[in-house]
């Protein structure tokens, strides 16, 4: 018991309070995604912009080890980094603990899931084809952890995890080009449950968005039916987008490029980027007939009474702490992102509707 409180206040004091909740509480799913900064893209001079940590082995190795001994550390369930370069050899130990998949482009992505609580059905790997080689990752996985809430043989225990990482808006054009790469995956998604007869499950999708609650990236997602796991804990609503304000880049949009960006996209006018909208305004993918004999096998999914596991989130929070209130630590070096841990509570609820 003394070792067992040692452990849980050793977390606690290195900010992760949801994975000490999460460590007494064995029923609980936790997940973090963190940039964890290519060692290629961290300069190390103002003078020499081509000095980078990835020219000094010492420099990159010291703070690779401090990021593993961190993830170690929480033993989160779901692990989701963005920018994993493809020297960090030195994370390789979380191999022994992990599934480890992983998307070395130029934008590199690496997703691991516990053995202890996760078997991988699929993966899959998205590249958007277009500038500044943006990819994502698609993980189909199945709990194997016997939940008490869940042990009924006809609950499905599966779950898809997607990782990536979006382009930055530094004007209104890559606006809208962030809106094509998250459409994208919302369409890979669906296809991929189309062509695997899947019945709705919950989707995580993690990552490094590069938006905030006030971007149209997070307005779509939400007119999706996705939540901010982070906001879920902590009761925040849509209308809250300044409640956490977040250290980070200042290039935002003008009012005459966010009117021209919306322009582009809200083709009727109603003032919404809708899903069906914003397929036909970009792509015209799917023929109406397709379209209509996919409606139909998704209505029948719908209307059946296969049950599904959910999740409800039980904590979420940011590292390092002062984040939280707006500030950045001088003395934080792991990275030049936050890292964001969530717990999740396992639930079973029918398949009534889409996730």
């Amino acid at each position: 018991m003394g070792e067992n409180s040692r452990t849980i206040k050793r977390v606690s004091r290195i900010g992760s309070y949801a994975i000490a909740s999460s460590i007494t509480d064995p029923t609980c799913v936790s997940c973090t995604t963190f940039n964890i900064l290519a060692p290629i893209y961290k300069r190390l001079s103002q003078e020499d912009p081509s000095y980078r940590e990835s020219d000094v082995k010492g420099f990159w190795l010291n703070r690779n080890k401090r990021i593993l001994d961190w993830l170690l550390c929480e033993r989160a369930s779901i692990i989701c980094l963005q920018e994993f370069w493809v020297g960090n050899e030195e994370l390789h130990p979380l191999c022994s603990s992990y599934k480890v998949k992983s998307f070395l482009i130029l934008q590199g992505l690496l997703t691991a899931v516990h053995k202890d609580s996760f078997r991988i059905i699929s993966h899959r790997e998205l590249l958007f084809n277009d500038f500044g080689d943006r990819v994502a990752q698609l993980l189909h996985v199945e709990l194997i952890v016997p939940f008490s809430q869940c042990r009924n043989n006809n609950v499905r225990q599966e779950i898809l995890i997607v990782n990536t990482h979006l382009l930055f808006p530094h004007n209104s054009s890559l606006c809208l080009e962030r809106l094509r790469q998250v459409y994208k995956i919302l369409q890979y998604v669906e296809s991929y449950q189309y062509e695997n007869k899947l019945n709705p499950l919950p989707i995580l999708l993690c990552g490094d968005w590069n938006g905030s609650k006030s971007g149209h990236v997070y307005k779509f997602l939400r007119s999706q039916g996705f939540i901010s796991s982070y906001d879920a804990a902590h009761v925040y609503a849509d209308a809250d987008a300044h409640k956490l304000n977040l250290v980070g880049h200042c290039h935002g949009l003008c009012n005459e490029e966010v009117k021209e960006l919306w322009l582009q996209a809200d083709v009727d006018r109603n003032g919404v980027i809708d899903y069906k909208e914003f397929k036909q305004q970009i792509w015209n993918t799917y023929s109406d007939q397709g379209e209509r004999e996919r409606d139909k096998v998704w209505d029948d999914i719908i209307n059946g009474t296969v049950q599904t596991i959910g999740f409800s989130v039980k904590n979420a929070v940011l590292f390092p702490a002062e984040v939280e209130k707006g500030m950045w630590p001088e003395d934080y070096s792991l990275s030049d992102h936050a890292r964001l841990t969530v717990v999740f509570s396992p639930v079973r609820m029918p398949c009534s509707r889409l996730t």
